[in-house]
């Protein structure tokens, strides 16, 4: 049993993003920031774009909370 060519082309084995699946992974990334110290009320004001940039660097947002207590 040899390796497919079903294997190797991408578009055809990875799985399409399905509404819910966006839906879950954006409260998810929302429920980050909350744990990290942002008020709730301000993340769920804010946009997916804003949310995926914060969650991916978690020290800017720790400084902004810290700026944010002072």
């Amino acid at each position: 049993m040899g390796t497919g060519r079903t294997l190797r082309k991408e578009s055809h084995v990875r799985p399409c993003k399905t509404p819910a699946g966006k839906a879950r992974k954006s409260k998810a990334q929302r429920a980050r920031l909350v744990k990290w110290g942002m008020d709730a009320e301000k993340v769920a004001k804010m946009g997916t774009e804003d949310v995926r940039v914060l969650v991916q660097r978690p020290a800017v947002v720790k400084k902004l909370v810290a700026k944010a207590a002072k």
